[in-house]
This record gives structure tokens, C-alpha cells and sequence, in this order.
């Protein structure tokens, strides 16, 4: 891989940390639900990251009522705002929400309102150095645009497997041609398609229906040089690494993703 890109893995658990950094990965992205959790954890945290030398990305917790911007902002928003301030406690640079924005399911005054809490919540983690990334669940470029519109340091995590849900085209292209300068981070998984969560399968990279090959070469040919969590299982964790940079390396990758 380009020596500035970063592969690491998705970490639920602290033996999931544990397993990330002995396996040689560069960071583990974490979750993090709860300020009591992350507190129980952190001791556990920081010796890992002392003893192997990686560094962390988080991933909040999901929405309370995606419809309801009234129970959002007054529980949601908090709950963020304390989880960046735990985040900030281990030097975490990059802070991944899901904050669902699809025009189809999202009524438009709705979206309004989550803008602006999205707006807090960005400059809460601007105050303590953190990129807050909003991550794609079933929209496409044109339900992300007001957000960026509003929010000028607003970054996102581009996640591949979503794309390919409820569309008849990966909505990664879609991304990577209009916001191509937002995208700070990646997350990587097949899957084969579909129209409901349970079709979110997470699957090992080259058992679904997922065009990996054609979009991460899409992302090379823009200069894409920034980190890629893989949401695989662990012991699925070195075998999707190699499959990336198998074909990252190769001389002739194009931007079609395919070798000339």
C-alpha cells in the first residue's frame, strides 16, 4: 500500500483491540456506546496502545429515533458530546456517526433539524481536535449535500458494503465523484445486495456482490491516501488486508479498477 494509507480492523470488544494489535495492524476503530464503558476499558486501552504502538478511530453509538429530532437533541446529542470528550482522552483524530439523512424514509424538516444537530455535535469535536465523519447507511450524494453545505469541516466515512443497499448501483461512485474531498476514511465488507438491514451481512471481502476492485481503483486515481477500517470478523481481518493490498499494488490498477 502507499505508505500514507492505513488498513485496521473494526474492534467491538477489547479482545477484539487485543487481537487487532497483535495481529499487526496499524489502529483499531472502536466502538464506543457509553462513557461508564469507555472508562471501564480505557486502562485496558491505553496499555495496548503503549505495548504495540497503534493509535485508535471511533465509531459512536446508533441513533435513539433517526424521526424524532426532539429526542435526538435532547439525548443523543449529550450522549456524542461526551463520548468526544472520551474519545479525546486516547488522541482519537477521527469520530464516525451514523446520523440516517435519506430523503426517501427522512421527511425534509426532519433532515433541517438533524443538520443542526450535527452542526453541535461537529463543533463540539472541533474543540477537541477531532474530525467528526458522518457515515453513508442508504443515502446517496444528494441527501449528503446540505450537511457539507452547512457544515464546512463536516468529513465523511465513505462505507462500500452500504453502498450497496437499496440501489441499483453502488452508491460509493456517487460519492466519490461529487465528495471526493469530504471522504477522510473508509469502511470496507461485502455483502450481495438488498433492501433491509438484515442484508448488511458484513461479509469477507470477495464472497458478495461488491465491485471492491472498481471503487477503491476509483479512489486510488483521485489520490485517496487516508485510513480503511475493515468490518470483517477478526479471523477474516489478515486475509482482507491481503486482498486489498493485492490489488492496490498492482503496477497496472487503474481508475476502472481493473489491470491493463
Amino acid at each position: 500500500m502507499d505508505e500514507t494509507v492505513f488498513i485496521g480492523g473494526r474492534a467491538h470488544s477489547v479482545a477484539d483491540v487485543e487481537f487487532i494489535a497483535q495481529a499487526g495492524f496499524p489502529f483499531a476503530e472502536i466502538s464506543i456506546r457509553s462513557p461508564r464503558e469507555f472508562h471501564s476499558d480505557l486502562h485496558f486501552l491505553k496499555r495496548i496502545q503503549d505495548e504495540h504502538r497503534i493509535f485508535y478511530l471511533a465509531h459512536g453509538p446508533e441513533e435513539d429515533n433517526p424521526w424524532s429530532p426532539e429526542a435526538l437533541r435532547e439525548n443523543f446529542l449529550p450522549r456524542i458530546k461526551a463520548l468526544l470528550h472520551c474519545a479525546a482522552e486516547l488522541s482519537i483524530s477521527l469520530f464516525t456517526v451514523h446520523f440516517w439523512i435519506d430523503h426517501r424514509f427522512v421527511s425534509e424538516d426532519v433532515v433541517k433539524e438533524k443538520i443542526k444537530i450535527l452542526q453541535e455535535a461537529s463543533a463540539c469535536a472541533r474543540e477537541h481536535d477531532i474530525m467528526l465523519c458522518l457515515e453513508n447507511l442508504s443515502e446517496t450524494s444528494f441527501d449528503f449535500a446540505p450537511a457539507f453545505a452547512a457544515i464546512a469541516d463536516l468529513g465523511m466515512t465513505l462505507d462500500i458494503g452500504h453502498g450497496e443497499l437499496l440501489t441499483t448501483k453502488n452508491t460509493a461512485h456517487d460519492f466519490i465523484a461529487h465528495c471526493f474531498p469530504r471522504i477522510c476514511h473508509l469502511h470496507i465488507h461485502d455483502n450481495r445486495g438488498g433492501d433491509s438491514p438484515q442484508d448488511d451481512l458484513h461479509l469477507p471481502l470477495g464472497d458478495g456482490v461488491v465491485d471492491i476492485r472498481a471503487i477503491l481503483g476509483s479512489l486510488k486515481a483521485q489520490g485517496y491516501n487516508q485510513t480503511m477500517t475493515l468490518e470483517v470478523q477478526p479471523a477474516q481481518l489478515i486475509s482482507g488486508k491481503n486482498f486489498i493490498e493485492h490489488i492496490w499494488h498492482e503496477p497496472t490498477f487503474s481508475d476502472t479498477g481493473t489491470s491493463v
